[in-house]
């Protein structure tokens, strides 16, 4: 069994912090993080990761392809 801890991947170098990930997932594995990047933006990260059906709804949808699943 794969580790689901290790799937998703987000590169905050590339998000810009649109939440799109946020809004559009359709079993709520993302949330907004109190924490920033270096340009200060509030990176969501995937909170519930046990939610995750791989549906790559996220990758599809956002658009500076800062998220990766595996």
């Amino acid at each position: 069994m794969r580790n689901r801890n290790n799937m998703i991947k987000i590169d905050e170098n590339l998000c810009k912090g649109c939440n799109i990930c946020i809004e559009f997932c359709p079993v709520g594995v993302y949330e907004q993080s109190g924490n920033v990047n270096k340009k200060g933006i509030h990176v969501p990260i995937p909170m519930n990761r046990d939610k995750c059906t791989k549906c790559g709804l996220c990758t599809l949808l956002c658009p500076d392809q800062a998220i990766t699943v595996e």
